[in-house]
């Protein structure tokens, strides 16, 4: 009878886990794709949740104002900034493919001296140029064919831009339910970690609003700051479209030490029109501001504030971006400050442990004269 019972109660234990572990996969595959919308808006309403707790608690707006004033906001701010880039990356492409039709048809398309003289590649740059000047009409014949025979490229980059405004669409109106919900939600999600892990989840949870905040406004800080005299540095040395390219450096600049390969970018390029002084000076406002901004501000208010070292910071960084895409710039050294959190935590305990049995060693040791003159 007993063993009957044990096997039905292992055959429903079975059972219930096989469920869960179904639902569980069956969730997953529901919620995927909306998986990196989510983890932005909940570090976007993280971090500005300070402004929207000011319009809900100073300003007395309702929750749902509050939300939606917020929400706007910051689509504004992520918005425009696209909308005007994507303009003006259009005009310049349509300006530069024109260009370069009109220069291949009058025979007259040519690059700098400087890079005809590259060793290895010199000489074949010459012999492309003068099989494209010799016949523009067969040039532009077998550009059309090859453009025609890769427009499937054309549609999967199509597909990549629709997914990301998708997922952009669908971050913004996560937010709004994020900055409406999110004291609510983090109570939910706090309690159900404490009934799994225990009190010492508080510590955890801390540690990752820490690091969140930290990492947000240092790379952020740090990348605006970039862009805008980059921005300076592109105007006055006449570079094309500095606005772009301050556009370009602030999305790169989210990278630790990306900056570099934009203004030296840049700077290459003005040296082989023959800005010889614009190109040099591009160079060095590049090598003693820009830079000198990314070592100062990013060790700062990122280790400065979690008192997690630079070094750790760095390679979550690095590691996330490889891991999980573009959101991983977040994610990455919030999971390593966790764990550094966990391994602080246990060296901690394991110290204690050895003071505790050595404080009763030593009281054994102070009580055994008195016992021993005693007897």
């Amino acid at each position: 009878m007993i063993e009957n019972w044990t096997k039905e109660f292992i055959i429903q234990r079975l059972l219930a886990i096989t469920l869960l572990v179904a639902l569980f996969v069956l969730c997953f595959q529901v919620v995927q794709f909306f998986i990196v919308p989510a983890l932005w808006a909940a570090i976007l309403a993280y971090v500005t949740f300070p402004i929207y707790s000011f319009f809900h608690e100073k300003v007395k707006l309702s929750p749902d104002f509050s939300a939606a004033i917020m929400t706007v906001s910051i689509s504004l701010i992520i918005g425009i900034p696209l909308v005007i880039g994507v303009f003006i990356l259009q005009q310049e492409a349509l300006s530069l493919i024109s260009n370069l039709i009109y220069r291949i048809k009058v025979g007259y398309l040519d690059v700098p001296e400087s890079i005809k003289d590259l060793p290895v590649i010199g000489q074949q740059v010459k012999d492309i140029l003068w099989r494209i000047n010799k016949n523009p009409e067969g040039t532009l014949e077998a550009f059309r064919m090859w453009v025609q025979s890769h427009l499937y490229y054309g549609k999967v980059a199509f597909d990549v831009v629709f997914s990301g405004l998708a997922k952009l669409g669908m971050a913004l109106m996560t937010l709004f339910f994020f900055y409406r919900d999110g004291t609510s939600l983090v109570r939910q999600i706090r309690q159900a970690l404490r009934n799994i892990i225990g009190n010492r989840i508080d510590g955890y949870i801390d540690s990752v609003g820490t690091t969140t905040r930290a990492v947000v406004y240092g790379i952020g800080l740090t990348a605006l700051a970039q862009a805008l005299l980059a921005g300076i540095g592109y105007y006055f040395s006449g570079a094309p479209s500095p606005i772009l390219l301050t556009i370009v450096t602030f999305i790169i600049a989210l990278i630790p030490f990306g900056t570099p390969f934009v203004w030296g970018g840049v700077s290459v390029w003005l040296l082989s029109q023959g800005h010889t002084v614009e190109g040099i000076g591009l160079a060095l406002w590049g090598i003693f501001v820009i830079s000198w901004v990314d070592n100062l501000i990013r060790p700062i208010v990122i280790s400065g504030a979690t008192k997690i070292p630079f070094i750790i910071i760095f390679i979550g960084v690095l590691g996330g971006l490889t891991a999980f895409g573009f959101v991983g710039l977040f994610i990455g050294p919030v999971v390593l400050a966790i764990g550094l959190a966990v391994w602080r935590e246990w060296i901690s305990q394991h110290k204690n442990e050895i003071f505790a049995q050595q404080d009763v060693v030593l009281s054994e040791t102070q009580t055994l004269p008195t016992v021993t003159k005693s007897e």
